[in-house]
């Protein structure tokens, strides 16, 4: 542990744990075997990282908050720029903000934010193995579940649930009290509360070939039934 951190006295620190510099572990916050505490990095009241946790520098975790082994808070998120024909990184100079009441599941991680910082509100929960990309921002009191993929700079809005592997595009938003079917991919906007679906229903292997075929020619097949109608309708008026 680091000089310049401040640890409560009622605190504990499991063994192998790591505190960096002007950390601060507050009040009754239990911090288990193996992790590792960022410089500048503030634990909450009452929170309890599981061990091997690592939260990286200058992120914040409100009280109260549960946070479950192999849980990575504040690495760089995916930013780069192609230059020259190759990938050049782009600094991540942002942070990962976390609210009170919150629970984050085993190997859930969150990107700290490119410039502005990644927002975690009140209550949220989130489930095992999610994928929360630079940016983004979510809502008070929305639970997510295991194996959801969020892109970089979406918006969640409050109250809202997000079903087993759903994935969120990047830079669009969600209105508040949202419910995302599972495996269902959202590439736009929502603006209304209530439920949306995509799923493609399973079947057999051969006929799902069968069905994603015709699938591929469903506009040949919508511009066939509309010349269709329009000569209909052209013989009525006749």
């Amino acid at each position: 542990m680091e000089r310049s951190a401040r640890v409560a006295k009622s605190a504990s620190i499991g063994a192998g744990s790591v505190i960096g510099k002007r950390a601060h572990i507050a009040e009754r916050a239990e911090i288990g075997a193996g992790c590792y505490v960022g410089d500048g990095t503030t634990i909450g009241v009452d929170t309890r990282l599981h061990a091997n946790v690592s939260v990286y520098h200058e992120c914040r975790i409100g009280a109260r908050c549960i946070v479950h082994s192999g849980a990575v808070i504040g690495a760089d998120g995916f930013g780069i720029a192609r230059e020259d024909g190759v990938w050049k990184k782009i600094p991540q100079i942002g942070r990962v903000i976390i609210g009170d009441d919150v629970e984050i599941g085993a190997n859930t991680t969150i990107d700290r934010g490119a410039l502005d910082d990644t927002v975690i509100a009140d209550g949220v929960k989130l489930d095992n193995q999610i994928q929360i990309a630079h940016n983004v921002k979510i809502g008070a009191h929305t639970a997510i579940a295991a194996c959801v993929g969020i892109a970089g700079s979406a918006t969640i809005g409050s109250n809202c649930s997000l079903g087993g592997a759903s994935m969120i595009y990047g830079h669009i938003t969600l209105a508040d009290n949202v419910n995302i079917s599972a495996g269902t991919l959202i590439m736009k906007s929502l603006d209304q509360p209530g439920t949306y679906t995509g799923v493609y229903p399973f079947t057999s292997h051969q006929r799902w070939l069968r069905n994603a075929a015709h699938l591929r020619q469903l506009d040949q097949l919508v511009e066939r039934v509309r010349a269709i109608e329009g000569r209909l309708g052209k013989e009525e008026k006749d």
